[in-house]
């Protein structure tokens, strides 16, 4: 069966100035998978993700995220996907129920279908006793596994995830992916970028980018053979080397 594209990138540039942030990058990405956007510092990871997101506006190439352009359908991309980040994800002055609404709320779902997935998201995670609880009181751990279903509570077409497992424990970052898998199981594609080269072992593909363009992309265990690597870690060392940027 062929499968679905789901992004789909073409020649995409961002310039800022005289400086090429995003230089000239193509990939497809497929319902349902989950794929890696990898690199070192200043390899133009964000500038990229906030073009595909509908934040900013490329200098030239074309993309399509969920079937919608991203020049002329910003809005309708905003509705498809969902969206994480470690440095903002949910309001620590409001309860975890607060939260819940009021992101369900952002992403146009009606009241009743709030209630219904307020109810199921809680008793999902065993956040019954914290429901009523401010945010900022929950462990790390807890408030990622919650951004993430907040992320996802509109059932979206992609989810992108930017670093969303930062000062996480090893453990916790594991559960974390398996409900990653379990998003996927689910045909929604997860786009993520992390610095832990660990996880870029669970994606089912993974792009690495050098100086804001793609220097490699295949599966892990393809890059791992590319490369004559033992691990991702070796496969990303190889590759930042010939980093000359030093911030994103």
């Amino acid at each position: 069966m062929e499968k679905k594209i789901v992004i789909k990138v073409e020649n995409l540039v961002k310039a800022f100035g005289d400086f090429i942030a995003v230089d000239n990058i193509s990939f497809e990405v497929y319902q349902g998978e989950i794929f890696g956007f990898l690199g070192a510092n200043g390899a133009g990871k964000t500038t990229a993700m906030r073009m595909l997101c509908g934040l900013s506006t490329p200098t030239s190439g074309d993309a399509q995220i969920a079937g919608y352009d991203i020049y002329t359908n910003t809005e309708d991309i905003k509705k498809n996907i969902g969206y994480m980040s470690q440095k903002f994800s949910l309001y620590e002055d409001l309860t975890v129920k607060e939260n819940i609404r009021f992101f369900a709320g952002v992403y146009g779902l009606d009241i009743k279908t709030i209630k219904r997935k307020s109810e199921e998201l809680i008793n999902t995670l065993g956040l019954n006793a914290e429901a009523n609880k401010l945010v900022g009181s929950l462990p790390l751990g807890w408030k990622q596994k919650l951004a993430f279903s907040v992320a996802i509570i509109h059932e979206p077409k992609v989810v992108f995830l930017d670093e969303p497992t930062g000062g996480v424990d090893p453990v916790t970052r594991r559960q974390f992916w398996d409900m990653i898998y379990a998003a996927s199981d689910k045909n929604i594609t997860v786009f993520v970028t992390t610095h832990y080269m660990d996880e870029a072992e669970y994606c089912h593909r993974v792009s690495m980018m050098v100086d804001g363009k793609i220097e490699a992309l295949d599966t892990p265990q393809g890059l791992k053979d590319t490369y004559h690597a033992q691990s991702m870690d070796q496969v990303f060392y190889q590759l930042a080397r010939a980093a000359t940027r030093s911030a994103d």
